[in-house]
Order: structure tokens, then sequence, then C-alpha cells
């Protein structure tokens, strides 16, 4: 989650090591001017030779084979053209630099080669490891829960990232399909790690809370608990601060057999509900604070909202990084727009192209996560004909399987071949 109002970017340290890299990349290449500019003035009297054999050897360490390659390539050109200038061919000084110089390049490009051999396969093994957690962390909704079919897509703003701080999930239980979507504040492993929080009191707590309250109470319980955890090694004052910076906007909904959706609503962007065509926002009716700012509730603890959520009605569940998402011109990803225009497309071609409205609104560059369940009530009609086709494909089942119990075993066909 991004705080609403940021100061513009200053020379952090992440900056700072970027500034540091570029200069690292640009060194072998300003080294190989400066040899150029030595020998092809007055000051030509100084030995050059070993920096230019130093040069695609720098290169190695921050660029790969190709880089490596262009700085050998350099190198060699500043090598013949001061050679020329200076005309110092014949003398045993310059096959000697051209020898080193060949040498150097080769183990620079073999190196350079290894050791981006050796970062692919840790990130790949990164990779598989960050799928596998969110396997756990983040599992696909079920296409079906009772009386709704729904689908989930998450997308990580970090670049080859599979998770972050947004979190969702979708559980049918005894009081209805009971569903959250939350973002946690700050980003990295600290979000990871409250997210996986949250999921873990919400998935414990929606199967015995008839009350969504305490579901939703069980959910910032949790998430205080870790940051007193987190932040006891700092002392009272840490406990605190870890209190204050840890906290998730959630959004926590329950769908009965009834036409209608229950929502509470923690400082989260309210749901969308697509109704005849037309979109409107969820709003809540009494503002929360997100879990973890439990404080800030002065007066009774707020009353879940009921809505309409009839059969052939659609809902949005999303992040806000859906609709802070920008273009190049500062503007907002339209959202309640893209949902109308698509209106008519499946959940699964909704979600695409959803995903490609946002890359193509932020140029391949999203700023935040995101994370959306989208939900469609289905009619009571064709829950009860699937209930029933169910029905009839088990029986038919068991009977099969009845009537292969029931045949003999010794029982031979014609030449001996059982049927």
């Amino acid at each position: 989650m991004r705080a609403p109002l940021r100061s513009p970017p200053g020379p952090g340290a992440g900056g700072h090591h970027q500034v540091l890299f570029t200069l690292a990349v640009c060194l072998p290449f300003a080294l190989a001017l400066l040899v150029l500019l030595i020998e092809l003035t007055p000051a030509h009297v100084v030995y050059t030779g070993p920096l230019l054999v130093a040069t695609p050897a720098l290169a190695a360490v921050t660029m790969g084979p190709a880089g490596t390659l262009a700085a050998a390539g350099v190198a060699v050109g500043v090598s013949v053209t001061t050679a020329t200038h200076n005309h110092a061919w014949g003398g045993q000084q310059v096959y000697t630099n051209f020898v080193a110089l060949f040498l150097v390049s080769a183990a620079s490009v073999i190196t350079s080669r290894a050791a981006r051999t050796r970062r692919e396969n840790e990130l790949n093994q990164i990779r598989r490891i960050a799928v596998a957690a969110q396997e756990v962390l983040l599992r696909p909704v079920p296409a079906r829960l009772g009386p709704v079919r729904a689908a989930s897509m998450y997308l990580a703003a970090e670049t080859g990232a599979q998770i972050g701080g947004d979190l969702y999930d979708a559980v049918q239980t005894r009081y209805g399909v009971r569903m959250i979507v939350g973002d946690v504040r700050g980003k990295g492993l600290p979000a990871v790690r409250a997210a996986a929080v949250v999921l873990g009191a919400f998935r414990e707590a929606v199967h015995y809370e008839d009350d969504l309250v305490e579901v939703v109470n069980h959910c910032g319980e949790a998430l205080r608990r870790d940051a007193v955890v987190m932040g006891a090694g700092a002392g009272p004052e840490g406990a605190d601060d870890a209190l204050r910076e840890s906290f998730v906007t959630a959004l926590v909904v329950q769908i009965p057999d009834g036409p209608h959706v229950v929502v509470i609503n923690r400082g989260h962007p309210p749901p969308l509900l697509l109704c005849d065509g037309a979109v409107r926002s969820l709003v809540p009716t009494t503002p929360l604070p997100p879990l973890g700012l439990e404080e800030f509730i002065t007066g009774p603890p707020g009353r879940p909202d009921t809505y309409p959520f009839a059969p052939g009605d659609r809902m949005l569940l999303h992040t806000d990084g859906v609709i802070e998402a920008r273009d190049a011109d500062n503007a907002f990803f339209d959202l309640p727009e893209a949902m109308e225009t698509m209106r008519g497309h499946t959940r699964q071609d909704f979600l695409e192209g959803l995903r490609e409205g946002l890359l193509r609104h932020t140029r391949g560059s999203l700023a935040d996560d995101v994370a959306v369940i989208l939900v469609d009530r289905i009619e009571e009609d064709r829950i009860e004909g699937e209930r029933l086709e169910g029905d009839r494909l088990e029986g038919d089942r068991l009977e099969g399987d009845r009537l292969r119990d029931d045949r003999p075993e010794d029982a031979a066909g014609p030449g001996g071949v059982r049927p």
C-alpha cells in the first residue's frame, strides 16, 4: 500500500546505489577514452598499456559477455589508433600489449558468462520458491463457491516478484461465502509477513465465528500481536512504532444464500457492483480505520453494511493498485468504465482484459501491487440444475461400481478371455 501523500523521491539508498552502478558501467569506457587522450597528446610518454588491458576486466564486473566484448573491442580500437598515430608498429611493446589484451579479454568474457549463468540459476530458484510461497499464501479462489462463481488475479509491482503486500482469499463456510481483500502498508518481506498473519487469522475465524465483525476483529488482533512480537526487541518505543507502522486496509465480504451481500470495510477502496449494466461503488455508511489501528475507533464498533446482490449481478473486490494506476499524463485508471465496457465478458476474459488494460495504461510499469476478486451471483435454477446433474453423475458412477463388483471373478468369454 502506498501512502496517500508522498514527498518527492530524494537521494535515498536505492538511488545512491544506482548512481554507483552507472559509474561502474561507464568506468571501462572512460578509461579507454583517457588512454586515447594521453596517447594523442604530448603526454604520450606515459605508458598506458596496463590501463587498456584492465578495461575488459573492469567491464566483466558490471556487464555481461556482450558488454565485456564491447569494452574489449574499444580497447583494441584504441590500441590500433594510438600505435598508428605514434608510429609504434614493429616494437615489442605493442605486440605484448595486444597479447595481454587478448588473454585478459578472453578470461573476462568467460568469467562474465559464468557469473551470468550463476545469477540466472539463483534467480530461477528464487522464482520457484516465490511461486511455491504464492500457492500457499495467495492460492487462487475456487471457481465455484455456493451461489457464486469467482475468479482472482494478482499482479506484483516489483519486477520479477510473485508476491507482495496485497492479499485475498475466498472460503465457503456454513455461514455463506466469505472473502477478504487487503493491502498491507509497505512492501518487501515485512509486508508479506503481515499479509500471511491476516490471512491465517481470517482462514481460521471464518469457520467458527458466525458474526462477521468478530472475524474482522480476529484479523486485527492477530496483526497487533505480530507487531508487538516484531517490535519487542527494540523496547517499548520500538513496539509502539511497530504498532503504528503495521496496518492493513481490508475488505471482508459475506455472501449468504439470499440476494444480498454483507460488507465490512476497514479503510479499503469499496467494491464495485455491476447491476443492470451500471456500476456503483458500495461506499460504507460508517468509515472505519484499517486493521491494526483499532485505537482510532472512538465510538461503538461499526456494523456491517448490507447491499442487494441479486442473481446476474457482478461484484469486483480490488486493491488500490488498480484505481491508482497512472498513465504518462498522470491520469488514473478508470475501473468503473472498464467494468462497464467488459460487462459481457466471462470472468477469466474480464480479468485478462483488466490485466492488459492496466499494463497498457501504465506502459507495463505498475507502481503498486494489484489484487482482484471477481464474483458473479448465478440464478437459483442454475444452482439447482447443477446440483441435480452432479447427483445424477455420482449415482451413475456408484451404479457402475456396483455392477463391476457384482461381476463373477471367474467369468470368462469365448476363448477364455474375460469380458
